[in-house]
């Protein structure tokens, strides 16, 4: 990437508010040019990722040389559906045409010299696909827009960096990263300097505006956070994250992985949101004259009765594996602490709540995790948010709660959760029918393939038991 094009991206991402809570203007390099050979010229690009996403979270793409782009910006690059995994199509069915999204242009220099990537929606026969997530979040974005409302997300990637022995077991990447609480340790985040500083640059190079790296509360386990923007623009680029992060570990010999609890002594992964809803210019959350002590708006506790009121479904959507249940679920850990959530409350600036409001411009919603789909998580966050804001949902006092606010226990309580819920099927099926009935029956099969494979743990349990 030349320095021109270095400095034009950090120009199209300075903060534009004085707000708190930091900011980032959206937009990226795309908009200083009108097709996507000119953008591959600007930025010495010479081979473009076009990426899709399935429901599962999977990042699908081609490799698509620059003597090419204008093919691909005008039709498209077709995929086989069925083959990329879970985006609701069977053999038969006609190609995935996916479109790419110029604003969404990334180069990504820092994995390959001449690498970019697009983000793209998926089409079929001309048509948006209903069943591709980024078109499900579009349609949400849509709905808040209807009402007056912009919807803005910072996200926290949390992960563990791990490798396997001559056994084959899961270990730390780190071996001397064994201490009872290694959370924000200096010697541990020093020993990951070469591999934390790689993703920090390649984020501050695009604009995203990485503010801080840290060692988390589990041994290996480690966050990158970088500055919240427009709901659409940080679902794209938790997604390039994840991408970054696997690909620079692998290059160092670990693998980075996103799974919610990989090792039952240690505290899981998850994927906090902070959320809050904007007129224009104007943040929708703050309130002054709030008597409940949180500085919030009438709307905002709407917005955060609704969450909790589809909390249940939510959890379908934000914890979508069969792993997400240990975390949730989890009693202790060797820190003394699991950080996530079993019940469906909300307080001020307290991690043992579902919802916590750390000030009076967002919310941080602490249920998803690191297998959690950014589009599909948004999109029916979003949906439960505003379905409390029409109802005039009162969320109670703050830290108050009932035994019934428990979140379910497993991935199959969740899916029947989901599936009973208008208002977060409905999201689902925000861009056409059948998606949540489809994600519902391939999580269940999930549960099931899961639950007819005999553990190590049903061995050491019952095998001379009777």
């Amino acid at each position: 990437m030349t320095l021109e094009a270095t400095d034009l991206i950090s120009r199209r991402s300075q903060s534009t508010n004085g707000h708190p809570h930091p900011s980032t203007a959206s937009g990226t390099i795309a908009d200083q040019a009108t097709d996507l050979a000119s953008l591959a010229r600007a930025t010495g690009t010479r081979f473009i990722l076009a990426v899709f996403t399935t429901l599962s979270g999977k990042p699908c793409a081609k490799l698509v040389p620059v003597e090419s782009a204008d093919e691909l910006q005008n039709d498209g690059v077709g995929f086989a559906g069925y083959a990329a995994g879970s985006i609701g199509q069977v053999p038969k069915d006609p190609d995935l045409v996916a479109i790419p999204d110029l604003s969404s242009f990334t180069p990504i220099p820092f994995i390959r010299d001449g690498l970019a990537l697009v983000h793209c929606d998926p089409h079929v026969e001309g048509k948006p696909w209903p069943f591709a997530p980024r078109i499900i979040l579009e349609k949400a974005l849509a709905a808040a827009a209807e009402k007056g409302l912009t919807v803005k997300v910072g996200a926290e990637i949390e992960y563990f960096l791990v490798q396997r022995d001559e056994e084959g077991t899961l270990r730390t990447a780190d071996l001397l990263d064994t201490s009872r609480q290694p959370c924000y340790d200096a010697r541990d985040v020093t020993r990951m300097y070469e591999h934390l500083t790689s993703i920090s640059s390649a984020m501050n190079t695009l604009g995203w505006g990485n503010y801080a790296n840290d060692h988390e509360d589990g041994n290996g386990q480690f966050e990158q956070n970088f500055r919240y923007d427009e709901a659409l623009v940080t679902a794209d680029r938790v997604m390039t994250l994840r991408y970054l992060i696997s690909v620079l570990a692998e290059q160092r010999g670990m693998t980075a992985t996103f799974m919610p609890k990989p090792f039952a002594d240690r505290t899981g992964t998850g994927m906090h949101m902070h959320m809050s809803l904007w007129n224009g210019d104007r943040a929708a959350f703050p309130d002054a004259g709030d008597l409940r002590g949180l500085g919030l708006s009438d709307l905002a506790y709407s917005f955060i009765g609704g969450i909790l009121d589809h909390a249940s479904a939510l959890q379908g959507v934000l914890a979508p594996t069969v792993n997400s249940y240990k975390r949730t679920g989890a009693t202790a850990t060797t820190s003394g602490a699991t950080w996530s959530p079993r019940r469906a409350t909300y307080g001020g600036n307290d991690r043992t709540h579902y919802i916590r409001v750390p000030d009076s411009h967002r919310v941080e919603l602490r249920g998803g995790d690191g297998s959690t789909n950014p589009y599909l998580a948004i999109a029916a966050t979003v949906a439960a948010g505003l379905d409390g804001v029409e109802r005039g949902l009162d969320p109670g006092t703050p830290g108050a709660g009932v035994a019934s606010d428990a979140l379910p226990m497993t991935l199959l309580h969740a899916m029947d959760a989901l599936a009973a819920d208008p208002v977060v099927t409905a999201a689902l099926d925000a861009a056409g029918p059948g998606v949540a009935e489809y994600f519902t029956s391939l999580k269940r099969e999930e549960f099931f393939q899961w639950h007819n494979t005999v553990t190590p743990w049903e061995i050491d349990n019952y095998l001379t038991a009777f």
